[in-house]
């Protein structure tokens, strides 16, 4: 399995400070459980978080992706001064999460998702660490052969619209609804590695 050194970050801006992308720890689930209070997180995800049992539960689905190589989740938090790229010491409550997932060794595709925590909403949080991890997982996933990410949404999340768009990712198709799992059509973005 390939060993991963370096985490992704976004720069800052004029407005905001740098982001860190890194793996989820334990030590995150009173936040995530204070997170997944907010009723739009919870509309938009698959999962409920109630408790620290159920947080640290998804946490460890986190770190079990890393150790088996088919999704690798991250903790989006702002950078501490000096900490730059490659820091895997990113501390602050969590901002957001991206994750690339649904990783097949023969397939040349995975898919992306992220979602971001109410308080970071409006500053750029999303499109920047989409970003960084796009640019992560283009750069250290090329000689596995990865060319193409793929984002999901549904129809009616226009703030994922408009995050896939910002970060190159274009309309590719739209899905027909699923129900009970995917109560909604989606669409689906497209972004392919430039070589």
């Amino acid at each position: 399995m390939k060993r991963i050194t370096a985490w992704p970050t976004a720069p800052a801006t004029a407005t905001a400070p740098e982001l860190a992308l890194r793996p989820w720890r334990l030590e995150d689930s009173a936040a995530l459980v204070d997170l997944y209070r907010d009723e739009a997180l919870r509309h938009w995800t698959s999962v409920a978080l109630d408790d620290e049992t159920g947080a640290d539960h998804w946490v460890r689905e986190q770190q079990r992706g890393w150790s088996e190589g088919n999704r690798f989740g991250f903790a989006v938090v702002e950078a501490r001064e000096g900490e730059g790229a490659g820091a895997e010491v990113a501390e602050g409550r969590p901002l957001g999460h991206v994750v690339r997932k649904g990783i097949s060794p023969d397939s040349p595709s995975a898919e992306v998702g992220y979602w971001t925590a109410a308080p970071a909403r409006g500053r750029g949080v999303a499109p920047r660490a989409l970003h960084a991890l796009t640019d992560w997982a283009f750069a250290t996933f090329a000689t596995d052969g990865l060319t193409r990410l793929e984002l999901l949404h549904q129809v009616d999340n226009t703030a994922s619209c408009r995050v896939a768009q910002k970060c190159g990712y274009d309309l590719s198709a739209h899905l027909p609804a699923s129900p009970p799992a995917f109560p909604l059509d989606g669409h689906v973005h497209v972004r392919v590695r430039a070589d």
